[in-house]
Formats: C-alpha cells, sequence, structure tokens
C-alpha cells in the first residue's frame, strides 16, 4: 500500500444558496446534493483516483448512511478492511454554497468521534505496511497521537493536517511529522493572531519549524498558492488560476494530490506545483469527491 488515511468520513449534505439566511429567517434554496465526504475521506478518494494504493482506517454508524460509504470507497479502490461500525450515527456535514462558491461547513462528527488508540493498535500491521501516514483533526486528539506514535515507531512518515484547527494540538506530536500542512486560517490560529501577507505567514511558520524542529510545513494559500518552508528551504508555489465554482473541498484534494505524488517520487516543490493544479481543477466542478478528477482525467486538463 501507498497511503494510510486515519481519519473521518462524512455524508456531506450541501446546499447551494443565493445567501445566508438572517437569524431567525427562512429562504429557500435553488438546489441541494448528497455525497460522501469528511476529510481523512475525501483525502483518500482523491489519492486512490490519482492511482495511489490507499487503505483506510475510520469509523461508520449502523444508521441508513454507513453501507452507501462503504461502498463509495470500495467504488473508489480503497482498502475497507479497517472501516469499523459502531453504534450510532454517521459523520454528517451540512455545508451551504453561495454564488461566489464560498462555503459554510457545520461538522457533527458521530462515528468519527469513537475512532480510539485502540483501533489504531490493531491496524497498526496495516498501517505499517504504507509509505505514508495521512492525518487530519476530525477525530479524537487521543487517536491522532497514537496513529503518530505507532508510525514513527514502524519507520512511517507521517502528514498531518491539522483541519479543522485545534490549539490544544501538542506541539511535540507536530514535531515528530514529516510533513505539516496548515492552511492560512490554520496557521493563523495555531500561531494565536491574525495573518494576512505572505512575509507575516513565512514569519510564523519559520517560528513554529524552529520551535518544533519540524522537517516541513506547507502553508496552503488558496489562490495565492503554497509555501513550503524547511530550515534551508523558503518556497512560494503559485496557484494556478481557474473561474471557481464551489471551493469544498479543495484543500483536501491538495493533500491528496500531494500525498501521492510523494510516495510516488517527486520532489515536494514538484509535488506541490502538480497539488495546486489538482486543487485548481476540483473547484471548476460541483461538490466533493464529486469533483476530483482520475488521473487520466486530470493528464488531459488544460486549465
Amino acid at each position: 500500500m501507498d497511503i494510510a488515511v486515519v481519519g473521518s468520513n462524512n455524508v456531506d449534505l450541501i446546499t447551494y444558496i443565493d445567501r445566508m439566511p438572517k437569524e431567525g429567517e427562512t429562504i429557500e434554496a435553488p438546489e441541494f446534493e448528497m455525497g460522501c465526504g469528511g476529510k481523512g475521506a475525501n483525502q483518500a478518494v482523491a489519492a486512490s483516483r490519482l492511482g495511489a494504493t490507499v487503505r483506510m482506517v475510520t469509523r461508520v454508524g449502523n444508521d441508513i448512511f454507513a453501507a452507501n460509504t462503504v461502498k463509495n470507497f470500495d467504488d473508489n479502490g480503497i482498502d475497507t478492511e479497517w472501516v469499523l461500525e459502531t453504534t450510532g450515527s454517521s459523520g454528517v456535514a451540512p455545508i451551504f454554497v453561495d454564488r461566489e462558491s464560498n462555503n459554510s461547513i457545520i461538522i457533527v462528527k458521530g462515528a468519527n468521534g469513537l475512532l480510539s488508540p485502540k483501533d489504531v493498535a490493531d491496524a497498526g500491521d496495516a498501517i505499517a505496511e504504507c509509505k505514508l501516514l495521512v492525518l487530519q483533526l476530525e477525530i479524537p486528539l487521543e487517536t491522532v497521537y497514537a496513529a503518530i506514535d505507532l508510525a514513527v515507531e514502524r519507520g512511517v512518515p507521517v502528514l498531518l493536517n491539522p483541519a479543522p484547527a485545534d490549539t490544544r494540538l501538542d506541539p511535540k506530536y507536530v514535531a515528530k511529522c514529516t510533513y505539516f500542512v496548515p492552511n492560512e486560517t490554520e496557521l493563523s490560529l495555531l500561531a494565536g493572531k491574525d495573518l494576512e501577507t505572505i512575509e507575516e505567514i513565512t514569519e510564523a511558520g519559520k517560528k513554529i519549524l524552529a520551535e518544533s524542529k519540524l522537517e516541513n510545513i506547507i502553508v496552503t494559500l488558496g489562490s495565492r498558492g503554497s509555501l513550503w518552508l524547511t530550515e534551508t528551504d523558503e518556497v512560494l508555489i503559485d496557484s494556478t488560476v481557474v473561474e471557481a465554482v464551489d471551493s469544498t473541498g479543495a484543500g483536501d484534494a491538495f493533500i491528496g494530490c500531494f500525498a501521492t505524488r510523494i510516495v510516488k517520487g517527486d520532489s515536494v516543490p514538484d509535488a506541490l506545483t502538480t497539488a495546486s493544479r489538482y486543487a485548481a481543477n476540483s473547484v471548476t466542478k460541483r461538490g466533493t469527491q464529486y469533483s476530483y478528477a482520475t488521473a487520466e482525467e486530470f493528464e488531459n486538463w488544460a486549465p
């Protein structure tokens, strides 16, 4: 296996709106779609569609959404041996997308909140067979920490996407990761102050880099591209300019593509350049996983 993803899955309930309602107001929305999402599942699907072999470690509920989620993993060629069922609700994400493709998201963790350190330990051999472990923060922090410890012990590099941002994230676990990939909003929260300019973002990233002794920090900057920082490198990767339709899941598309290119042997700058193009491709289409191109589709795409 190329990639193990220990993380979340959700059912996305996507409402396309002209504007957000005011408090106490009811408005009509023109369109609604339902799809599979969750940061962990999104990143796994993106990677698999681009040709990586992917194993998912996650939990679903025992509700009407669970079978559809497992089928979606199967349909996308993802190993589901460690997709575990638990009593209660699956994860759910109501998403609201306006005419400018801006989105607002509410996360209901459901079964994702029950993915445990024991689950990680039980899946230890399966994780250790992979070339890269990918993590996010839509599962309990103690489970994220257990996965990092296991990967480090078994010699598997770790990519941590600290999303959604959590100020409780322990810097000593961040320091164990090979790749730490926040977006600019998440970096601002971790830095404890607003960051607007590239200079401010670079300074905050370098501070975290120095304090944690991290190997790589990659800050995703949306339309401004991405910033790669190491002890000796400071590289700004330009974004790919497109007309955005729906930005939901673009960050996960970026992570899935970057992870795939890294395990395939690309350099970090080359992997970031490709990931930027892949994320840009995703925002030209509606939906989350619906918008993720296959390797063939991506190869034939000209922005």
